[in-house]
């Protein structure tokens, strides 16, 4: 995460980003945050992957949020904006409850489904999700003839009780297993939904757990909260 309120880091410069996040090279990511100033907005928030595409990040904005109040740019209240347009959020008790856009459509592939949740997440519910091996699985999908020119995340679901879920998530861009993917754990919430689960939902990934409540009319979700901690780990400088 950088503070770019000075612009003092090109975003244009894709080497960049991808330097950052090698774990070998740089200091290792899964993706690149700025903060911006903005004039209608608390702040932007713009999310770039390893390979420089951007996208909607959910944890990404849970983070954003908590680096924007360490920065002193907000208390425990915000609008600001993302690629996928505005959003709000709030903290309470050491957890972000970020606000995402309404989902009115989903479309249905077998006993799989594709929701897009600010970012595009395939959905395939599993039963040994454990065993998995989620970068072939993942990749396949990824990589098929309906989604290899503009790529999709492809999540593993499976189900642990009557509002639970496990998730193992291949992300586009990264283009490998993640620990954790928000708007993945959002799509997967709300697929549970269509298949009778009621909000709130608690998903279990390997980065750690996360909660996802939502309003549902049928199969049109408001309201929808992506809900969970994020913690600093370190700061430093790096020479590019």
């Amino acid at each position: 995460m950088i503070d770019n309120r000075d612009l003092g880091f090109d975003k244009s410069d894709l080497n960049s980003i991808s330097k950052l996040c090698d774990r070998r090279f740089g200091i290792g990511a899964d993706g690149v945050i700025l903060i911006e100033s903005h004039d209608q907005f608390d702040f932007e928030m713009i999310y770039f992957n390893p390979d420089g595409s951007q996208s909607l990040c959910g944890n990404g904005s849970r983070c954003a949020v908590m680096f924007a109040k360490a920065l002193g740019i907000i208390q425990n209240e915000t609008e600001f904006l993302a690629i996928d347009g505005s959003h709000r959020a709030f903290i309470e008790e050491g957890e972000v409850h970020l606000l995402m856009n309404d989902v009115t459509s989903f479309e249905k592939i077998g006993d799989d489904y594709l929701i897009n949740t600010g970012s595009p997440h395939y959905i395939k519910y599993v039963s040994a999700l454990e065993s998995l091996n989620v970068i072939a699985e993942g990749k396949a999908i990824r990589y098929s003839e309906r989604f290899k020119k503009e790529g999709v995340n492809v999540n593993f679901i499976q189900k642990e009780s009557t509002n639970g879920l496990a998730i193992r998530t291949y992300e586009r861009g990264v283009e490998g297993e993640t620990l954790s993917c928000g708007t993945g754990c959002t799509a997967a919430a709300l697929s549970f939904g269509l298949l009778g689960a009621v909000s709130p939902i608690e998903l279990k990934a390997q980065g750690g757990n996360l909660k996802v409540s939502f309003d549902q009319h049928e199969s049109k979700f408001t309201n929808i909260y992506l809900i969970g901690p994020a913690q600093k780990v370190f700061e430093g400088k790096i020479v590019l």
